[in-house]
């Protein structure tokens, strides 16, 4: 905690609604573009004058930005993710990061647990099909999608979102399978029904499988070809963590070769550009990193990183560290 937050000023890099900033108004000198996202070379010029740089998710916070931020103390992060800032290389240079990771777990599950309904019940699909006239079989069976009550949700990373996710599929009948670092206590398994098995176990048996892991260096490309091969080829595969984590020509291939059902995704490899490959398949839900994505979950996200700066500063909010 540091004293005298006045004089303290704050750069942030990206256009977000005054309203839920007024705290932040009151207490700091701040900058903040008006419209439009600041672009890198002007955060570079504008760097060395400010002690707290605020990032969004998209926005790379790395050893040059902070080489020239020669008086940053804080890089807070609006999201919770934060393979986008070289914390490492923070650490190194004494920089607190924080992300905000209450506000951003509710929205990113109920996202997470649409996109495995529209994945599994081919909403994606039908919706298309009929707004562009082309044929849809109305038949008994046919363009059948698939159920979820009674199947299997298995959850990679089982933390505060893979919670949130597994209490909506539970609420919807499903059985839970995770894979952890660490094995959950007993009593978070019992109030899911969730049962802890290997990363291998849990690709195999899975109706529908989520990742919710966050990105580090050790979960790079966690899923290609080989996992995608161990998968059943009725599994539904979502991803709302991040893209990088996923092989994504792997993923095109797997499902254009139905090795696997099909896939819901809300992050991609290099957004926002889009593989041509999963654009063109029926059988994947596309959405645009839009875990977080309300108005109200937006400003509920703003707060809370008003509160680490504060919190930081004062003591008077608690400080989601991640260093």
């Amino acid at each position: 905690m540091k004293n005298n937050p006045i004089m303290k000023k704050i750069l942030i890099t990206t256009a977000l609604h005054r309203e839920s900033l007024a705290e932040l108004f009151e207490k700091f000198e701040v900058f903040m573009p008006q419209d439009k996202d600041m672009k890198r070379d002007q955060v570079l010029e504008m760097i060395s004058d400010y002690e707290v740089v605020i990032p969004n998710f998209s926005f790379f916070t790395d050893k040059e930005i902070m080489d020239r931020g020669v008086r940053l103390e804080v890089i807070a992060n609006y999201g919770v993710g934060y393979n986008n800032i070289d914390v490492e290389y923070a650490t190194q240079k004494g920089i607190v990061v924080t992300n905000i990771p209450k506000t951003t777990c509710e929205p990113t599950a109920e996202l997470a647990f649409a996109l495995l309904l529209a994945a599994g019940r081919r909403i994606g699909y039908y919706d298309r099909k009929l707004r562009e006239h082309r044929a849809v079989d109305w038949g008994v069976y046919g363009d059948a999608g698939l159920p979820i009550f009674g199947k299997t949700l298995g959850i990679i990373g089982m933390g505060r979102i893979g919670q949130a996710l597994a209490r909506r599929a539970v609420a919807s009948g499903m059985n839970i399978i995770y894979h952890n670092r660490n094995r959950l206590s007993p009593e978070i398994e019992e109030r899911y029904g969730a049962s802890y098995v290997s990363f291998d176990e849990l690709l195999r048996m899975a109706d529908f499988i989520s990742l919710n892991a966050p990105s580090t260096s050790q979960t790079l490309k966690l899923i290609g070809e080989k996992e995608f091969s161990v998968m059943k080829p009725t599994a539904v595969f979502i991803n709302t963590a991040r893209g990088n984590m996923v092989d994504e020509k792997a993923l095109a291939q797997a499902l254009k070769g139905k090795k696997i059902w099909a896939a819901g995704l809300d992050v991609y490899e290099n957004e926002p550009k889009i593989s041509s490959e999963l654009l063109v398949l029926d059988n994947v839900v596309l959405s645009p990193h839009a875990g977080t994505r309300t108005i109200e979950d937006r400003h509920r996200m703003a707060e809370e990183m008003v509160h680490n700066i504060i919190g930081f500063y004062e003591g008077k909010y608690e400080v989601s560290r991640v260093n």
